[in-house]
Order: structure tokens, then sequence, then C-alpha cells
């Protein structure tokens, strides 16, 4: 998959991700885009009603510094070679991965421990999270269950990450590779922000590239960089498949995905060793719980009742794109939060639907604007709300309320109100697009 590997590493390199190859400015690096990265460490405030959240960040960044400077590490360091060999054997022992120690791999540990033992800690932390998820699925699929460190070289465990290339979410699928497995996205609903649906999907894609090499390195290396640039290293390696000897073959930035992925397992398994401890998130994943949604529901309608922050609502639910969760008698649309709210939900069900429908009312019968020849445009081929708005000066969201538009889509020919002001008199009718 082309996808955020270096979210990783820009916590650690504007270079090397997944799916497919990007390159971010300085400015990016220093002031990344917002995003919604809140820890897990909530509790409730009985006195105040609401879910308190600490902010999560990394360092301004992801993940790595530029990996051409990787060899520019401190020569004093805090543990010798001779160690990190034998601590690298015994995980090779416990493992299905062949780990090795080279120098590669060396110097990536090292700049992870000097460089970014803040940023490490707080992965850590948003781990007690994530990582039963990941472990559930993994077990599910009968996979090495180490593999759930990769979701940090992908993602920085970040459920809301967008890569230049379009890559999303904690695994980074591509919109036509999450498509191909089950993963939907429309205009309300993008499932590769969904933690469970998109782990799931990564087992699966995974499981298909082991079949396909046989070889756990070459299967994280198609995953980077897809199975066709994998098979293209064999050859032009003379039909060697032993990663670090096609290394040099693979796209740039896939030479460091693996020794990223193994840095980061080796640092997780010896944390204690480097005195790297978690803040001790106060939320695990086996304290949250799903509810199954009976009609729509916006957060700010859940938020009216239940006293619980925005923030932790979206980093819970991150795969609903507008805070808004739709109904379908074909799908079931789940809720999911901390379990002590859960009563909160269920003793004030009624209400939150009520809350909802009378907002949905409220909202359409006073920003709707009858339509009529002078005050509107009729929708040509290839345009969309975007480039109307652009055209006639207006903002989105006027237009969209204007008209009563409750998605994004638009069919040719339909009339689009573009105005507030008055027109002529002509006769129109009230108009109500979804």
């Amino acid at each position: 998959m082309k996808k955020f590997f270096f979210l990783y590493l820009l916590v650690l390199s504007p270079l090397l991700f997944s799916q497919n190859s990007y390159h971010l400015s300085l400015k990016e690096i220093i002031t990344p885009p917002i995003r919604t990265t809140v820890s897990y460490s909530a509790f409730i405030d009985n006195d105040l009603a609401v879910v308190n959240t600490k902010p999560f960040s990394i360092n301004n960044s992801f993940w790595l510094k530029n990996p051409n400077k990787l060899n520019r590490v401190n020569s004093e360091v805090d543990f010798s070679s001779l160690l990190l060999i034998e601590q690298l054997e015994l995980l090779n022992k416990q493992s299905l991965f062949q780990i090795q120690h080279n120098p590669t791999l060396e110097r990536y540990i090292r700049v992870f421990l000097k460089d970014r033992r803040e940023s490490l800690s707080k992965l850590m932390d948003k781990s007690i999270y994530y990582f039963p998820i990941f472990e559930k699925y993994l077990d599910k699929y009968d996979l090495p269950l180490e593999i759930k460190y990769l979701a940090i070289v992908e993602s920085a465990l970040q459920p809301d990450a967008i890569s230049p290339s379009g890559a999303k979410g904690l695994w980074q699928f591509m919109y036509n590779t999450g498509k191909e497995y089950n993963l939907d996205v429309n205009s309300y609903i993008d499932d590769r922000f969904d933690p469970l649906k998109s782990t799931e999907a990564a087992c699966q894609y995974l499981s298909k590239l082991y079949k396909t090499f046989n070889d756990w390195d070459l299967a994280l290396a198609a995953y980077n960089s897809g199975p066709t640039n994998v098979k293209k290293a064999i050859t032009r390696s003379g039909g060697k498949t032993n990663y670090w000897e096609i290394r040099k073959y693979l796209p740039e930035e896939t030479r460091g995905y693996l020794p990223a992925f193994y840095a980061t397992y080796y640092i997780f398994e010896y944390a204690e060793t480097h005195k790297l401890t978690s803040q001790k998130s106060d939320l695990s994943y086996i304290e949250i719980d799903t509810i199954h949604i009976k009609n729509e529901l916006s957060f700010s309608s859940i938020q009216k009742h239940i006293p619980i922050k925005r923030e932790l609502l979206k980093s819970l639910n991150p795969q609903y794109k507008k805070e808004l969760i739709p109904f379908s008698n074909n799908e079931k649309y789940v809720l999911t939060l901390p379990a002590a709210l859960v009563s909160h939900f269920v003793i004030n069900e009624k209400s939150i639907y009520n809350s909802m429908s009378l907002s949905i009312k409220t909202f359409e019968s006073s920003a709707i604007i009858k339509v009529n020849k002078n005050n509107s445009h009729i929708v040509q081929n290839g345009e969309n709300l975007n480039s109307i708005a652009k055209k006639y000066k207006i903002s989105l969201d006027q237009l969209k309320k204007w008209n009563g538009l409750q998605t994004d889509f638009l069919i040719e020919g339909q009339r689009l109100v573009i105005t507030n002001k008055k027109q002529d008199k002509d006769d129109g009718e009230m108009i109500s697009l979804k």
C-alpha cells in the first residue's frame, strides 16, 4: 500500500512512505496538518459533567528525520553493539520474522532511542488502546502478533492519518485497495478510519501477500510498495529472495521500511532496558463499548445528553467524516463510547434521537430558499459544489444550506439556489434536495 510509512518516519523523514512515495516540505514537517490526535487518557468529571482528554502530538511531526542522516548518531551510546546483537538474537528465536543484526538496523535503533524518546513514550501510551484491537484480528487470521508494530510505522497510531498521496487511517489504505477489502467510502463514512474494519482489512491483505511471497520480510515490503515492486526487485537481483539482498533494488521508501519496523519492534520489546515507559492511558480497549444506531445521529445531539468532549467522541469514532452517523436498513452503524457512558446513552436514548430530529426540521425550515429561474444555477456535466460556489463567490456552507443539501452528490440538470437576495417576483417552490 502507498501509505503513511513515514507518518512514522516523519516523527523520525520527509521521505519513505508506503503505497506511494511522497515528499513533505520543511513547512509541513515543522507545522503538520491539524488532525484529530487525542490520547485516550480520559476521565469523567462529575462536577463539570464532561470527559476531559489530554492532547497528543508527536513533536510536530511523525517519526523520523531524513534517513540519509541515520549515520549521524552520537558515538557515546548507552548500550553496546554486542548487547544489541544478543537482544536481537533472542527476539529472532521467538519470532517468525528474520531478525538479524546489521549496521542499518542498528543505526535506526540508535537514532530512535537518541532523538525520539518522548515520542516513543507517547506512542506506548496510545498502544494501550490500539494494540489489543490489532492482536484480536492478527490472532483471528493466525498472523504474527508482532505485526501490531507495523501500524506505528504506518500512521504513528493516528486513526485519522492522511498522507499527501491519499492513503488514510491506521493502516494507510489507498482508496482502491480499501474498496478491494470492503472498506466503504462515501460522503459520510470512510471505513479506512475505522480501527476495527481497517485492521481486519490489513490482516486480509497481509495474509494474501504472505501467500504470494512465503516470506514475512517480503510481505511487509510489498505492503509498503506493492507486490509488483518486490517482484521486480527479486528479478533485478538475479532471483534472490532475501529482503536485505534485494533492498537496493526496492523503491527508496521501502529500503527504510523494514528497518523502521524492526527498530520499533525491538524498542517496544526492550523498553524497560532503555528506561522507556508509557504514561498509562486511563482508557483501554476493554473499557469501551459499542451501540447499534437506530436512526440518524449527529455528534452534537449526542453531546447534549452525554458528558463527553467532542475530541474524544471523534477519536473513538473517526470513520464518521461529517460528525454524523447515518442510518440504513441495509447497513449496521455503531457508536463507540467509553463503557462508563453507555448507560448515559441508554437512559437518554429517546431524547438524543428526538433532539436530532428537531435539529433537522429546524434546519430545513429556516435555511432552504425557494428556487426560481432568477436565483438559481443549472448543474452542468463535470461541475461540483466547490466549483459552483467559487463561480458565484459564495461559501460552500451557504450553497448547501440554501438548497437543503445533506450530501455532496449532484445530478446534471439539477437547479441550485445560488443567492439569498430577493429576485423579481417569480413563483417557485420550496425544495429539499438530499
